[in-house]
């Protein structure tokens, strides 16, 4: 084998090397064959070489050893291809013959390197000149740089001097030898259209080349076609030649023309036209510039040469003209000639320096992009702003200023660093902007939706791991402007000290139910759970619905922990992170469980930036305590009891409490801001704790803290100090430790009691702090909250005052509460203890005059009545819920300073608990309930309906709370007070109102409207002083109206309504018990609400999936018991034995339905007719023989006159889909098969099936009865005078569907549809087949034709009767016996008609004949 040569290998080695190769007769790599020219005629080796042809010929050079095929750049698997398989091979085939025959690859031109001919191409020697060495080229040197020339284009100055060289060369050319050919690279031409008809000169063709021609004179050939172009041009006159250049243009291509063009612009000469340039002095041009400006073209090129007026295309005329060159005294600065490369002014590159044109005044209403400056403002796109500002860039619109977000994103991803952090920082305030609303009014659509569609979670994640710190500070700060809205941690922070304000719903998107086809039709063992489901989707499918969750799915927690823990940012990217790390403790439980558990993100929280000693620096903020990483920790604990003590105990949490607690705030070495922010989150950790019956040991621990913090409240600073707001809050969260702290003192002797009685089963411990730790502190209350009331007077001070009231009645209800628990508990000085109350404190503050203008704001401050108002709310997405708190503290609201919900919820708490105590105190607070603006504000509630969403539902919580209070006050006053008793109707339809808006968290308020307000006999007034008696007679009085003998009359609704009002108690449990499926969510809400700490899971509400109840609960015993016993079975419905207790349940559900609809028919309004009606029509559908029941027959027959009285007919739609149905045409297929099946011609059921079959719904529906259902016709015999529908409903206007004429017109002919059997149906369809086969309208002739033959088949009618019916039909009439009113004989124009068509037949018979 041979051996390759080494680089070490001596020249004798290598001659050895080179005699053993020759010796062993291997055949080379590569070899030097001579191959034939074809193009020249040349013959191969074997055919000989003639000796004048061996100077001509070229080097081949094979080489053998190229592969086939190149190596794969990726490591993709190799394809395969489909027609390998039908190929046709031989097993003696050679494989290296197969593949030269196909082969395709690049092998197959490389194997053959043909040499360049270059016989033909002159060789031009370099001037000689006396230097040594060629002259350097200096850009300086003007004289050699040839300018450009009008078709020249643009070209650089390096380009420019080749030109210049070549120009030089080719006049010495030119000189020295006149007659020797150009080549094609030294011809020039200029753009005048003289040269076509001057002599010819020296100059060859731009255009003809010759390269196609073969053998040695092909340059010779070129020119003597050349010559005879040049010929036939001088031989025509100018005209002639504009005429054969326009005839060219109207036949070639445009874009062959372009192409000419653009070899004319390459080939023009740098130097300038003579036209243009002023001649010498002598007035003589240079003879060899005029020499070359002679040249003639060819036929094609004098068609370049042409004026571009003469030459434009259609459509040039509407483009502007370009703008003119730069010069120099275009330029805004004039450059000095010590700067450097700029002695030569290069016109295409400082185009830039030119004076941008006015922005474009569009007069058109199309939308325009959107452009920002740099704070993220929108720039009008009219505006003309300087250029200094550097908002004018090489875009798309350069003389519009600003940047679009699609140029942000571009730049994000640009190399130059400052060009990132521009663009980051830019997207920051957009978005800032755009989620505080200010883009709302004046940009269509919203930016943030835009941008998050854009991937805007994927580039700040991106840009999140950059190895630049300003990017990924600029990253961090956008990122916080699109998570955090600082307006929104302000109103939860400034609701925190309400009751229940410590509670808060996860901001978890709106569930959107995803139908998964992969798991239809399997096993319930067999489907994804959801979880897996969530693991088996993208990252940006996940960031699709939950913008949150897709950023944790991108580990974004390491990486912040990253910044915070090894990149050590500035301060303000530290406050963003944890701002960030707060959000995302909100959004759930599971995402505050994923920030705990993230690797030594919380350590370095806890270490860096909540340390045990500190000392004051003013250089960093790593080893400061900071508020946020407190209000973190905060929001942490709000997620789960089980986090809280993680905090407390493993994180050091505690410890923390107790350095920035056990001291003043002005001790703590901060600055004074921060730390009252901080030793007020501190409360707050420490409320959330408490409420847990955490950290309770604490209290005992700074109990000396906690009473001179109490203490201080005297000395609050003026209003006018910049501290009193962040001192107000220190003391609200104060205060809401104290109240959390006494609920878990009241449970200590229940814990402690059942800690001995269960015996060993599972009971929380009972908490270090007792009820005689908390009493000692209700006194020195007392006195602050009397001394408050007091300083209502002092305008300075009613701010402040206005402020803290409401929390300390929250605190004196939790005290009063659980002092009522007690084994201590003295009635008789506790109810002398709460007379004075209610005389020294209570009464003088409701009847302060700063409260009463308060009270005033409650109907302006509600969310509940402003539900409908349209206000200019900030761009929440559905992906990234929000608060939507933009501006509240400049507009009215619930959480506004001039609102009264905090004062009045903390009242209303502590009249509910002392009025529970003293019953004798209730009639004291009549006039509270009685007052014109909590009775107007209780009317509009009672007409409002507001909408759900997470912008309002952390509002609606605590107004809920509020209208709560007041009908649980008015629950206790309506039996004692006859004024309130007045307003009880009032008060009731607000309870029922309320109880379908009540959010996932007040079950126990549900439960107890129901237990108490609902079904009371004491707030349906109607029902004991003459309501049923009032029905009875107002029926009456329409009985005798419309004189109809109604067949079961609504004169029986009285006595309906009076059995239901006996009912009532029945009717409450029979609702209780089907609600009985919440009774775990109303203990865990119970415990909330009444303060039973220890057994308090979470103070994070549940998830925001809707209200509570449906807002059709009246109907869900029905709706209950049909999909209890209705099973659907292949289209159809398989009915089961009803459950015990079914009849019954049916009938307080139908009682409580009748008597709503009676008297309290506005609480029904949110349910849609089309929505009862289906709710009702489960009488029919859960049984066989359910609607057969008396008390549910007359229940049903009273509901079924109610919903069909005139005044309700026409808002009962059937047309569209009734809620939790896909269609109500479903539904009726239902109800018809089933009334088929059982409903032995029962006139309620008949009645229920008629209505739907109305002119104006569905023709389904109609044709599904006289097509499929034809059978039913025959037992549904229902009255005209028993539907109480009038007939005109179903007979106008006339029908127009001829499917449905067709079927109406067979039903009778053949007799399926009869009077006797279906009066009212027969009435109809006689009605719309009269109609249609006298009318006069023009139609179709599928139309025209069906109706002669029906006229015909009807006048040739057996049936005298039926015949009379259909020629005669005149008008429905109810009162008459047969329903309708006929004509005596036909009128003239239908007995003309009738002539018309049967001459018409007989015409056509004669014809046939």
């Amino acid at each position: 084998m041979l051996r390759r040569p080494k680089p070490t290998d001596s020249e004798a080695d290598l001659l050895r090397e080179q005699e053993h190769f020759l010796t062993s007769g291997a055949p080379s790599a590569a070899s030097v064959v001579r191959r034939p020219d074809k193009r020249r005629g040349e013959a191969g080796e074997g055919e000989g070489l003639s000796g004048e042809n061996e100077g001509s010929q070229r080097d081949v050079v094979t080489i053998e050893d190229l592969p086939d095929q190149l190596p794969s750049l990726t490591p993709a698997p190799p394809k395969k291809s489909r027609f390998k398989a039908s190929r046709v091979t031989f097993e003696d085939e050679d494989a290296g013959e197969r593949l030269d025959r196909h082969d395709t690859h690049i092998s197959a031109v490389l194997s053959r390197i043909v040499e360049r001919d270059t016989s033909s191409t002159p060789i031009s020697l370099p001037a000689f000149t006396g230097m040594a060495f060629p002259k350097v080229l200096h850009r300086s040197e003007t004289s050699n740089q040839a300018p450009l020339s009008s078709a020249g284009g643009k070209k650089s100055i390096f380009a420019r001097q080749i030109a210049a060289q070549r120009l030089k060369e080719c006049k010495t050319t030119l000189h020295s030898s006149p007659e020797a050919a150009p080549t094609p690279e030294t011809s020039m031409d200029t753009d005048q259209c003289d040269a076509a008809v001057e002599p010819a000169a020296v100059s060859g063709p731009r255009l003809v080349s010759g390269q196609g021609l073969q053998g040695p004179h092909s340059s010779g050939e070129t020119m003597r076609i050349h010559v005879e172009n040049q010929a036939k041009l001088q031989a025509m006159s100018q005209s002639e030649i504009l005429e054969e250049q326009k005839k060219l243009l109207s036949q070639l291509d445009p874009r062959l023309v372009d192409f000419v063009r653009s070899r004319k612009a390459q080939s023009v000469p740098s130097f300038p036209s003579p036209s243009k340039h002023p001649k010498d002095k002598s007035g003589t041009e240079d003879p060899t510039v005029q020499d070359v400006s002679r040249e003639s073209g060819s036929c094609s090129a004098a068609v370049l040469c042409q004026k571009p007026q003469e030459v434009e295309m259609e459509g040039e005329e509407e483009l502007s003209a370009p703008p003119p060159a730069v010069t120099e005294e275009d330029l805004p600065v004039k450059p000095q000639k010590e700067w450097v490369h700029m002695d030569k002014l290069e016109p295409e590159k400082l185009e830039w320096l030119r004076d941008l044109p006015e922005p474009r005044r569009k007069g058109t209403k199309k939308a325009m992009q959107a452009r920002f400056d740099f704070a993220g403002t929108l720039i009008p796109p009219t505006e003309d702003l300087p250029t200094h500002l550097g908002l004018h860039h090489h875009g798309d619109e350069p003389e519009r200023a600003g940047y679009s977000l699609q140029e942000l994103f571009l730049l994000s991803r640009s190399q130059v660093i400052q060009q990132r952090t521009l663009s980051l920082s830019t997207l920051a305030n957009i978005l800032s902007k755009a989620r505080a609303g200010e883009y709302v009014s004046v940009l269509k659509g919203s930016v943030t939706s835009t941008l998050l569609d854009a991937g805007l979670l994927f580039l700040l994640r991106f840009a999140l791991d950059d190895s630049v710190e300003g990017v990924m500070s600029a990253a961090v700060h956008a990122l916080k402007a699109l998570l955090v809205c600082a307006e929104d941690e302000e109103c939860l922070d400034c609701t925190f000290s309400w009751f229940r304000g410590l509670a808060s719903f996860p901001l978890l998107p709106s569930a959107q139910e995803e139908e998964d086809e992969e798991d239809e039709g399997l096993d319930e063992s067999m489907k994804e759970t959801a979880k897996e489901k969530e693991e088996r989707k993208s990252d940006h499918e996940v960031a699709r619905q939950d913008a949150v969750k897709g950023l944790l799915k991108m580990k974004l927690l390491p990486r912040l922990r990253y910044i915070l823990e090894v990149v050590r940012p500035s301060p303000r990217v530290v406050q963003d992170v944890l701002e960030i790390l707060t959000r995302i403790a909100r959004h759930s439980s599971s995402s505050a469980t994923q920030v705990l558990d993230c690797p030594r993100l919380m350590e370095t929280v806890m270490s860096e930036f909540l340390p045990t000693s500190w000392s004051p620096s003013s250089q960093s903020i790593y080893g400061l305590p900071l508020s946020s990483a407190m209000k973190l920790l905060r929001v942490l604990a709000t997620s789960g009891r089980h986090a809280c003590a993680r905090l407390l105990n493993s994180l050091g949490a505690s410890e923390r409490l107790s350095h920035l607690l056990s001291a003043e705030p002005n001790e703590l070495l901060l600055e004074p801001t921060e730390s009252l922010r901080i030793t007020t989150e501190a409360y707050r950790l420490w409320a959330v704790a408490a409420g847990y019956g955490q950290a309770c040991k604490l209290y005992l621990d700074l109990y000396p803290a906690l009473v001179t913090a109490l203490q201080s409240v005297h000395r609050l600073p003026p209003a006018s100090d910049p501290l009193l707001p962040l001192q107000l809050q220190r003391f609200l969260a104060l205060l809401s430790l104290l109240t959390q702290v006494t609920h878990t003192a009241g449970c200590h002797q229940e814990l402690q009691a059942g800690m001995v009685s269960s015996g060993g089963e599972e009971c929380p411990p009972p908490p270090p702090v007792s009820w005689g730790h908390v009493t000692g502190l209700q006194t020195s209350l007392m006195g602050h909250l009397k001394g408050f009331i007091k300083n209502l007077d002092d305008p300075l001070q009613k701010d402040g005052s206005l402020t803290l009231i409401p929390v300390y009645l929250v605190y004196l209800e939790a005290y009063y509460h659980q002092l009522s628990r007690q084994n201590c508990f003295k009635p008789v000085e506790t109810l002398q203890e709460l007379e004075l109350l209610t005389s020294d404190v209570l009464l003088p503050l409701m009847s302060h005059s700063v409260v009463q203008g308060l009270i005033k704001n409650l109907k302006s401050s509600s969310v509940v009545c402003n539900a409908q108002a349209i206000t200019l709310g900030p761009e929440i997405t559905n992906n990234l819920p929000g608060l939507a708190c933009t501006g509240w503290r400049n507009r009215p609201g619930l959480v506004a300073p001039s609102s009264p919900f905090p004062l009045l919820t903390g009242l209303g708490l502590l009249l509910e608990t002392i009025t529970g105590i003293h019953k004798g105190l209730s009639s004291k607070f009549t006039g509270l309930l009685l007052s014109e603006p909590v009775t107007g504000y209780l009317r509009s509630c009672s007409q409002a309906t507001p909408s759900l969403s997470h912008t309002k539902a952390w509002l609606l919580r605590h107004e809920h709370h509020l209208l709560y209070l007041l009908l649980r006050l008015a629950h206790r006053l309506v039996p004692l007070d006859l004024e309130v008793a007045k307003h009880a109707s009032l008060y009731h339809q607000v309870a029922l109102v309320v109880l379908p808006w009540l959010l996932p968290g007040s079950e126990y308020l549900a439960h107890e409207l129901l237990s108490t307000i609902v079904f009371s006999k004491d707030f349906i007034s109607e029902g004991h002083s003459g309501g049923p008696e009032a029905v009875e007679l107002g029926e009456l009085k329409l009985h005798e109206e419309t004189q109809k003998d109604t067949s079961p009359s609504l004169q029986t609704v009285g006595t309906l309504l009076r059995e239901a009002c006996v009912q009532l108690p029945s009717i409450r449990g029979c609702f209780l018990t089907h609600l009985a499926h919440l009774e775990s969510s109303v203990i865990v809400s119970r415990d909330a609400l009444l303060g039973h700490n220890p057994w308090i899971k979470s103070h994070l509400l549940p998830e925001l999936t809707g209200p509570i109840l449906p807002s059709d609960w009246p109907f869900l015993p029905l709706v209950s018991l049909y999909e209890q016993a209705g099973v659907s079975d292949g289209g159809g419905l398989a009915v089961e034995e009803l459950p015990q207790g079914a009849l019954q349940a049916v009938t307080h559900c139908l009682q409580w339905l009748l008597l709503l609809e009676v008297w309290r028919e506005e609480a029904l309004k949110v349910v849609l007719p089309v929505a009862k009606f289906a709710r009702l029509s489960c009488v029919f559908l859960c049984s066989s023989d359910l609607f057969l029941e008396r008390p549910v027959q007359r229940l049903t027959w009273g509901l079924f006159r109610l919903l069909t009285r005139s005044t309700k007919l026409d808002s009962l739609d059937l047309n569209i889909p009734p809620p939790g149905l896909a269609s109500f045409q479903d539904l009726y297929l239902a109800l018809v098969s089933q009334y088929e099946a059982v409903s032995f011609g029962d006139r309620l059921f008949g009645c229920w099936v008629l209505l739907p079959l109305q002119r104006r719904y569905s023709t389904t529906m109609r044709l599904a009865v006289f097509g499929e259902h034809v059978g039913m016709l025959r037992s549904l015999g229902v009255t005209l005078e028993q539907l109480s529908i009038p007939i005109e409903r179903f007979t106008s206007p006339p029908e127009d569907s001829l499917p449905l004429l067709r079927l109406y017109f067979r039903s009778l002919v053949t007799g399926t549809l009869k009077c006797s059997w279906c009066p009212v149906l027969y009435v109809a369809a006689l009605s719309h087949v009269n109609s249609f086969i006298f009318s006069q309208d023009a139609a179709a002739q599928e139309v025209e034709t069906a109706r002669h033959s029906m006229l015909r088949k009807i006048y040739y009618l057996t049936d005298e009767v039926l015949r009379s019916h259909l020629l005669l039909f005149r008008l429905p009439q109810h009162h008459l016996q047969l329903g309708f009113d006929m004509y005596e004989q036909l009128p003239p124009i239908r007995a003309k008609r009738l002539e018309r068509v049967l001459g018409l037949q007989e015409g056509s018979v004669d014809k046939g004949d």
